[in-house]
Formats: C-alpha cells, sequence, structure tokens
C-alpha cells in the first residue's frame, strides 16, 4: 500500500515541504503523488490537515496515488492547496479546496491524472473545482534541461 495516514498529533518534520518518516517507501512506484499542504488554515482554524487525513482514508486502497503531506505550498491565499505530480508529467497545483466539499474532486482528479500519461487531463475531464482552482501548471522537469534549437 502506497499510504500510511499520520497520528492526529504529528506533524511531517523538516521544512521546506519533507516527506515525513510516517511514510514508508514502497516497493512499487505509483504513478502520481497527491502533496496535500498540511499547514494550510483559514479564519475558522486548521484545514489542511483534516483534508489530509480524510484523503488517506478515501485513498487507502489506491496504490497508484502516493498520499505525501507538505508542510506548506505557499498558497496560503487559497486554502486548502493540492498538487498533483509525478516523474516525466505536468505538475498542477490546485487552490480552494475543502474536505467537506472537494473530497471526492480531488480523489477523481488524482485517478485522471495517474492515469494520463503526460500528465495531461482533458479539461471536461477534470472536476468543476479543479478547472477553476488551477494555481499553476509546470512542465516536467525534463524539458527544463532539453537544449534549445
Amino acid at each position: 500500500m502506497a499510504r500510511s495516514v499520520m497520528g492526529e498529533g504529528d506533524r511531517p518534520k523538516g521544512g521546506g515541504g519533507g516527506v515525513s518518516p510516517a511514510f514508508p517507501e514502497v516497493a512499487h512506484t505509483p504513478a502520481a503523488a497527491l502533496l496535500v499542504c498540511v499547514t494550510c488554515k483559514s479564519d475558522d482554524g486548521p484545514l489542511g490537515q483534516g483534508l489530509f487525513y480524510a484523503l488517506g482514508e478515501r485513498l487507502a486502497a489506491t496504490p497508484e496515488v502516493a498520499l505525501r503531506p507538505i508542510e506548506c505550498l505557499s498558497v496560503c491565499k487559497r486554502p486548502c492547496t493540492v498538487a498533483l505530480a509525478a516523474p516525466g508529467k505536468w505538475t498542477y497545483v490546485v487552490g480552494d479546496l475543502t474536505r467537506e466539499s472537494h473530497l471526492e474532486d480531488i480523489v477523481t482528479a488524482v485517478r485522471h491524472y495517474a492515469a494520463s500519461p503526460e500528465g495531461v487531463v482533458p479539461w471536461r475531464q477534470r472536476p468543476l473545482s479543479f478547472r477553476k482552482g488551477v494555481v499553476s501548471r509546470t512542465p516536467p522537469l525534463a524539458l527544463a534541461a532539453t537544449p534549445l534549437a
């Protein structure tokens, strides 16, 4: 299985978005990583950890997705924020998500993303919250190393 859920009092260690030791390495390579900002909060209090825990329960039987807590995605004006990433694929950062309203949208989006060869999910297959909430779309890192013609 590609995930374990942190205990209520646990927080990912290491500033700058390190992966928590609560997540053991897996024997296979998942098709996608779902990175959840666990420090997201609003005026009403913390939001990110609750979203992370709910996604952990919802994706427990989904080995193609690696769920990872991230300390900050620096999109504090649009909590909660998640990122979809994988080697060789485009990376998407999406904000304005809540556990109460968008849990199934996130699950649907990450499954479509995992199934796509380049990380580009057709517009009509994206949940509405992923059409409206995109903060950034970043090309695969390999493109940065490609020489200009």
